[in-house]
């Protein structure tokens, strides 16, 4: 009699031989494979966010930049005008240190007649008024320069701190990259290592199912049109941090669905769901974007009926839901 161990039974693979596996265990991988999946899927979009982060961070950089050479220039201009204010002093003060600027009783004995006097006098006062107004602008255009090179030390300053951050958040990206590098890829080796029939399990998880759009309607116009769009890439398949239009990820799928009506969202999932105006559960209409799983890791597009479509994972083509297959998170209208 043949012994036959439990777990051990072989069973022909392409002319190898290799152990069946119970649907007990096909269950527990498959669970342990979608533990992973939300795993590497939630670092992904957390990646996403860092690269616009890191994208966002530099647009402000350069723009910071520009500031300091706006303030710099700024500051350069009221120097000069300082510089033009102090020479004006200088010059007054030279004509009065040469005896131009006198007082009354002199100019009025030493005048040659009485239209002279007054004409002397006139001169004095016009002299007196351009020196107090020089000084006036002087005290200005010091106050100016001293107000625009502190802003450009403040910029600079600024400048450097942001500059600093970037390049920590670069730091942590490349990290985060590289975990999700790992991730990814053990993922895609169990999936690639699935016969075709754990293979089927595996993309039936969240239990698919045949739908059309038939009678179908929204009542927000860009949000059906968005839902017909998705409809378009069902069997599309799945890739982490694609946006299409050949494969997706499941915020790439809703992003490049929006698109198609001329409407920009957020491109990660957590953004997506930050975004928009908040609808319940019993609020739904087709086009509405759900989130999934604490943090809002995960999102796809209601199609009606109780019905979602989206990117699941990897291995799994763009498919139709019930919207309650996957823990709740909420739930935004564009």
């Amino acid at each position: 009699m043949l012994f036959v161990a439990p777990l051990l039974v072989m069973v022909s693979m392409g002319g190898a031989l290799a152990p069946a596996v119970s649907a007990d265990d096909v269950e527990s991988l498959i669970s342990s494979m979608e533990a992973i999946s939300q795993d590497a899927n939630a670092k992904n979009e957390a990646v996403k966010q860092l690269e616009l982060d890191l994208t966002a961070g530099e647009e402000s950089l350069r723009s910071l930049q520009s500031d300091v050479d706006r303030a710099t220039q700024e500051a350069d201009e009221a120097k000069s005008q300082e510089d033009i204010y102090r020479s004006e002093i200088n010059r007054l003060a030279a004509s009065k240190y040469r005896g131009a600027v006198i007082d009354p009783l002199t100019n009025a004995v030493s005048a040659e007649n009485p239209q002279n006097a007054i004409d002397r006098a006139a001169y004095m006062s016009v002299l007196t008024r351009n020196a107090q107004a020089a000084l006036s602008q002087l005290s200005k255009a010091t106050e100016n320069s001293a107000v625009k090179r502190g802003s450009v030390t403040r910029a600079i300053a600024e400048a450097k701190f942001r500059q600093a951050e970037l390049e920590r958040q670069h730091g942590v990206l490349l990290k985060e990259q590289e975990e999700l590098k790992t991730k990814t890829e053990d993922l895609r080796k169990q999936v690639e290592s699935l016969s075709r029939e754990d293979r089927l399990r595996w993309e039936a998880k969240n239990g698919p199912v045949d739908y059309s759009l038939d009678g179908v309607v929204g009542s927000n116009p860009e949000g059906m049109g968005a839902l017909q769009a998705a409809m378009t890439k069902l069997g599309s398949p799945y890739g982490w941090g694609a946006v299409g239009p050949s494969q997706f990820d499941c915020s790439g799928l809703v992003y490049w669905s929006y698109q198609q009506q001329g409407k920009s969202l957020p491109r990660t999932s957590q953004a997506q769901m930050a975004g928009g105006t908040p609808v319940s559960r019993s609020e739904l209409q087709p086009g509405d974007v759900v989130g999934y799983y604490p943090g809002a890791t995960h999102v796809g597009i209601y199609a009606g009926n109780g019905m979602l479509v989206h990117a699941s994972d990897y291995g799994i083509p763009v498919q139709v839901v019930p919207v309650d297959s996957m823990p709740f998170y909420g739930a935004r209208r564009y």
